[in-house]
């Protein structure tokens, strides 16, 4: 009997990742495409140029499919997942009407709008995705979180004709719905032609990327917290019940129909930050690196190694994105001396990330009356040891980076195997298809440092900065 595989689509802010694996987690072969610098032509406007994210997509399609060592009629389903928080306005062929907006976007904060009378459809991301994928006008129910008529209980359009009217979104202008590991149809001849992925494969539903990583995390009990290291860094456990009264975070719809992910206050341009601090040193750096036949990022990451934890008193607040409803905010390096290296600036990104992230998490933890026994970190950061040590020490959990840290593929794919009927249902597939890779063990003595740091100073440190933010924000702005 010939090997089957399946394909997971994962449509990031940052890049487009297809990744093909077998029916046992193990990945075969991947393409990626990175995004072009978003359009971003006045304050609070931020658009992905053109069809960037299907054009993206289509290349890492046939850079993966060039890879394959198989046979492409032995790929079974496809797993499609993509940004949340996204709006893609569509004109009745399905087309784009304008660049779809990023979930940087201010207008997205708002209602819709309709000021084109071309736009005949309103989605999110993944719907679009779908709908080039097979023609299909389906869209992802775990993906609806914000300004859309969804009722958050059923997962199902709104019953609520006041709904409609507060997001300005008629019925007729949105999809239908899919629960994850429901299949949305099969894959077009044209987009076959386009990929090199086989026609008539099931194109099957997922969630937003917050929601389809941790599936491919493992993250299916109730015990266990997961750091999601993205452009935007949350933290979030998994429940079953929907609590809309929460204070201290918000609900996610979880890649498993009717289940939740509670998910905590986050870093907007979070691991962004760190790309940012890369690239002020790219070409310094890039050639010493090649040198060494190592990535810029460990030749980063070999260097900090030797600052001690705490970075010498060099503390880092992460506002590199300000929200919308407080536009003041901005990062800041602070507690600089003669000390002071490139590595001091790049721990301390770290470190700030990790403490940032712990305090959110604790907030939510609190709330619920939680005490976790493990951290699940997934993400490009994942691979650093460093920084899997630094979230260790800073949670005073184990810290375990998965076989897989770019989840969000892993999850998709999942996805596609229970809608292709592999496995009969998520338990199972996760069971079959996910494995930790390393577990990393808290050291007391950082512990203790990150716990006085944080105790002491860290916590408190974005609002002391505040007065000194507002007072200067007019003077730049």
């Amino acid at each position: 009997m010939s090997t089957k595989y399946l394909i997971g689509v994962d449509g990031g802010s940052q890049s487009s990742k297809v990744v093909i694996f077998d029916l046992a987690g193990n990945i075969i072969c991947e393409g990626r495409q990175e995004l072009r610098p978003l359009y971003m032509p006045e304050p609070g406007v931020v658009e992905h140029p053109d069809d960037d994210l299907w054009d993206s997509i289509v290349i890492a399609c046939r850079q993966a499919m060039s890879r394959f060592p198989g046979d492409p009629k032995d790929i079974i389903a496809l797993g499609s997942g993509s940004i949340r928080c996204c709006r893609a306005m569509l004109k009745e062929d399905g087309t784009l009407a304008s660049p779809v907006l990023s979930w940087m976007d201010t207008r997205l904060a708002r209602p819709y709008e309709h000021l084109d009378p071309q736009v005949r459809y309103v989605t999110a991301a993944t719907g679009y995705i779908n709908h080039r994928f097979t023609g299909v006008r389906k869209e992802d129910a775990a993906n609806l979180w914000g300004q859309w008529p969804i009722d958050d209980r059923t997962w199902q359009w709104s019953t609520d004709p006041e709904a409609y009217k507060n997001y300005n979104l008629p019925r007729k202008m949105l999809f239908d719905l899919a629960m994850p590991g429901e299949v949305i149809g099969p894959l077009t001849a044209e987009v076959a032609k386009a990929t090199g992925i086989p026609a008539g494969i099931p194109v099957v539903a997922t969630a937003n990327d917050q929601a389809v990583g941790p599936l491919g995390a493992g993250l299916i009990d109730e015990k266990s917290i997961l750091v999601s290291l993205g452009t935007y860094i949350p933290s979030c456990v998994k429940g079953r019940t929907y609590r809309g009264d929460a204070k201290t975070y918000f609900m996610n719809m979880a890649c498993i129909p009717h289940e939740y992910l509670y998910e905590s206050g986050g870093i907007r341009r979070g691991m962004w930050t760190v790309s940012w601090f890369r690239n002020l040193f790219g070409e310094e750096i890039a050639a010493k690196a090649a040198a060494m036949g190592i990535s810029v990022e460990a030749y980063l990451e070999r260097e900090a190694r030797e600052v001690p934890a705490g970075s010498d008193g060099l503390l880092t607040v992460l506002d590199w994105l300000a929200p919308v409803s407080e536009p003041h905010r901005k990062g800041a390096m602070i507690g600089f001396d003669g000390r002071h290296s490139r590595a001091h600036m790049y721990r301390s990104i770290l470190e700030a990330i990790a403490l940032t992230m712990k305090n959110h998490s604790e907030a939510m933890l609190e709330e619920m009356g939680m005490t976790p026994g493990r951290l699940i970190v997934i993400g490009g950061g994942s691979k650093s040891d460093l920084f899997m040590q630094i979230f260790a020490d800073a949670y005073n959990l184990p810290a375990q980076r998965m076989e897989v840290p770019d989840a969000a593929g892993l999850g998709a794919a999942i996805c596609a195997a229970v809608g292709a009927g592999v496995y009969p249902d998520f338990d199972t597939a996760v069971a079959r298809m996910v494995r930790v890779a390393k577990v990393f063990t808290p050291i007391p003595e950082h512990v203790e440092i990150y716990g006085r740091i944080n105790t002491a100073v860290y916590k408190g440190l974005r609002d002391r900065l505040e007065p000194i933010l507002q007072d200067s924000y007019p003077i730049f702005h």
